[in-house]
């Protein structure tokens, strides 16, 4: 399924890069994965003990071109939560402004004092660890180590022309905004951000950021 996209002309992307960023996805990914499902086993049984309900939380989101694929993240919610306190929080974001006043957090899709949060929930989301499953959907080929966050639905209905361009590449894990935006960064500057990386194509700027995320997530500063 894909989303009506606007009349707008697309980031084209070199071909030859493209093919090494899918080879370093493959090859990174089943390297990364063998240490970490000891940490997902952990988290796994956290989760079970935690609250009642489902270990993966699947939702959907918008990849590559606006089209919809399932995003496997591990649940950090109680389950039946009400979403209507993030949609408005969204769209204030997308207005221009901060999704709480007052709040700490370093994501544009996560909200401070989530009242719907549980409490391994809490600590897995800090540190992005609840993003771990996404490792699944760079396997699959929805997603890619580097690039941009994948968008909810109900965001994109909100989008401009120029806002579509960041759908132009895959969805990754990780990337520029991620790795130095903060929650004060606004919504339009985390747009610039991320055309500005699908515009460069630079296989060496995804090694930085690949290597630079683990600080950010140990920091608690970063996970999208």
């Amino acid at each position: 399924m894909a989303v009506q996209t606007p009349s707008v002309q697309a980031i084209a992307i070199k071909p030859s890069y493209l093919q090494m960023k899918r080879a370093f996805d493959i090859i990174f990914t089943l390297l990364l994965l063998i240490p970490l499902l000891f940490v997902m086993a952990i988290v796994a049984i956290l989760i079970r003990f935690d609250s009642k309900g489902p270990i993966l939380f699947r939702q959907k989101r918008l990849g590559l071109n606006g089209r919809e694929f399932t995003m496997y993240k591990f649940r950090s919610m109680y389950v039946n939560s009400d979403d209507s306190l993030h949609r408005n929080a969204i769209v204030h974001y997308m207005n221009g402004k901060k999704l709480r006043d007052e709040a700490v957090t370093n994501n544009s899709y996560k909200l401070g004092d989530d009242p719907r949060i549980t409490r391994v929930g809490e600590l897995i989301r800090k540190t992005s660890i609840d993003e771990l499953p996404q490792f699944f959907n760079v396997l699959r080929g929805e997603m890619t180590l580097v690039g941009p966050r994948p968008p909810l639905a109900y965001e994109v209905e909100y989008y401009t022309p120029r806002d579509w361009l960041r759908l132009s590449g895959k969805p990754g894990l990780t990337g520029l905004w991620q790795v130095h935006g903060r929650s004060q960064v606004p919504f339009r500057d985390m747009v610039e951000m991320d055309i500005t990386y699908l515009q460069r194509q630079s296989f060496w700027e995804d090694l930085k950021l690949i290597a630079s995320t683990p600080i950010v997530m140990i920091l608690g500063r970063g996970g999208a």
